[in-house]
């Protein structure tokens, strides 16, 4: 059996979507100034420990 620490399938999805989605809402508060966009860093960044989540449980039980 291989260890890998690095999230797979839908755990990279889910780290990535939020990161980008974190860094767009980021970008979006500071050019637009509307606090609004401070949703979509919440959001994304929701998304992404949901990802990371994932990823822990997969690895639980000494597989690392």
């Amino acid at each position: 059996m291989r260890s890998n620490s690095s999230p797979r399938g839908w755990e990279l999805l889910f780290v990535m979507a939020g990161a980008l989605a974190a860094m767009a809402g980021t970008t979006a508060v500071f050019v637009t100034h509307e606090q609004a966009w401070r949703y979509l860093v919440a959001a994304g960044c929701f998304v992404q420990v949901i990802g990371w989540v994932r990823h822990g449980r997969r690895l639980r039980g000494g597989a690392r």
